[in-house]
């Protein structure tokens, strides 16, 4: 088939979201949903998009470039409505031999799956197509209405439709296709706009084409899939809907979850076989996790990658820049940014680890942190192979600890330690016998008096 254009509609405001970020740029899994449509719309193999945008949402615009770098970007000055919308988008499509997919912005969990046969029926002959869901509740939606002979002959909204075409339950998801531009320019050129509206709507072009012999069809989805986010409450229905997808995903490529609904991936998770994932993680943006390892409960990543057979939490943090090598193991209330942990290092509990490298088998003590700001630059710290930080370090960067080293327990090292040394540098321990019994006597003597 001739290369398929997607016209994504992203021109409302959003106003019931109550913010000051244009709504399409709204997140779920840690993505505008701009993006998630953007996304299905390439997977199903569309090679051109162009992006409607209202006036001054050039922020809309310029995260639709930085998704697809070659997209072109149209304004709707006035807002008259889907086929007015598309109309801003004509010079994108007027010479397009192939066919017009017409998206929205603010439908986020389309699937490409659904894209994809929407294509073949229009590869199989359809003029236009319609993506349609059967509604438990159809009130606001327009109704698929169609002929004698189970042809679809048009598309009537609410407003606009008698008693017994509310009564319809096929409702219209607004998603349309057209076989070519030329298709599209020559119904959209007669849409008129006498509704109770006074809008001129995209969905007249059914009618119109049907009135022409055109051929229509209709792609069943349902109501989940276009579900059209307009309020933060519909925007954490579609977030719920969408790590339902995610989640399902991970466990169907081969990883357990122990609590699936307490877990939180961002869209660009990748999540390994074998992987055991306990209750109440989040996976922020740009995490891998690698086959065999586990993560324990309670734990946050984001930007970082826990290699192959790692053990990892609970309450552990990984921060951006974080790399665990496969063997490696973090434990509880451990917090790590830009650091490298070698294969086979242990870094078990209540420590800090920042901009840091921890060499291979090295163990890293309860209470250490690397003191790696000194309040104008981060610094470097180097832990060597082998080498063993006793609990409640200070390892102050840039500091280098030799492979093998050995740092004494509560020591504040500021300079480097050789392979294999041992470095002190705590207060000399000091003792005074009987003195506590001294105090003790003295103490109960005052409280007699």
């Amino acid at each position: 088939m001739t290369q398929a254009l997607a016209v994504v509609l992203a021109a409302g405001k959003g106003t019931r979201m109550k913010s000051d970020l244009p709504k399409v740029l709204h997140r779920l899994a840690g993505a505008p949903m701009l993006a998630h449509v953007l996304g299905a719309a390439v997977s199903a193999g569309v090679t051109r998009a162009a992006l409607v945008i209202g006036p001054g949402m050039d922020a809309v615009g310029e995260a639709g470039l930085s998704i697809v770098p070659e997209a072109q970007v149209f304004v709707q000055a006035n807002q008259m409505g889907t086929a007015d919308a598309v109309k801003s988008a004509a010079p994108a499509y007027e010479a397009a031999g192939g066919p017009v997919l017409v998206l929205y912005g603010d439908t986020p969990l389309l699937r490409a799956e659904t894209l994809k046969a929407v294509l073949g029926e229009l590869e199989a002959g359809a003029d236009l197509v319609v993506i349609g869901f059967e509604a438990a509740d159809p009130t606001g939606y327009g109704r698929l209405l169609f002929d004698d002979k189970s042809r679809l002959a048009g598309i009537r909204e609410e407003k606009d439709a008698t008693p017994a075409e509310r009564a319809l339950t096929l409702c219209n998801s607004g998603i349309m296709a057209f076989r070519s531009g030329k298709t599209l320019v020559g119904l959209i050129a007669r849409i008129g706009n006498d509704n109770a509206k006074g809008e001129y709507y995209l969905t007249d072009a059914v009618g119109l084409a049907y009135q022409d012999g055109l051929q229509t069809r209709v792609v069943l989805s349902n109501g989940e899939e276009v579900l059209g986010v307009n309020s933060r409450s519909e925007l954490a229905v579609a977030e719920a809907l969408v790590q339902r997808r995610l989640r399902a995903a991970a466990m169907e490529q081969g990883a357990t979850l122990v609590a699936p609904e307490t877990v939180f991936f961002s869209y660009d998770t990748v999540v390994g076989r074998d992987v055991l994932i306990e209750p109440n993680v989040i996976f922020g943006l740009g995490v891998t996790i690698e086959d065999g390892a586990t993560v324990k409960g309670f734990c946050h990543f984001e930007q970082s990658r826990v290699g192959a057979n790692v053990t990892i939490g609970p309450f552990a943090r990984l921060r951006p820049g974080a790399d665990l090598a496969p063997g490696s193991h973090v434990g509880n209330f451990v917090e790590i940014k830009n650091s490298h942990i070698a294969e086979g290092a242990k870094v078990n509990h209540l420590t800090y680890i920042g901009d840091a490298t921890v060499g291979a088998k090295a163990n890293v003590g309860a209470g250490t942190i690397t003191c790696n700001y000194d309040g104008f630059a981060k610094h470097k710290t180097q832990i060597g192979a082998g080498a063993f930080i006793g609990s409640n370090s200070s390892l102050v960067a840039p500091v280098k600890i030799g492979d093998g080293a050995y740092i004494g327990s509560g020591s504040v090292i500021s300079k480097d330690v050789p392979d294999d040394a041992l470095a002190l540098s705590r207060a000399k321990q000091e003792e005074r016998d009987g003195w506590a019994a001294k105090v003790r006597e003295r103490r109960n003597r005052d409280k007699s008096k």
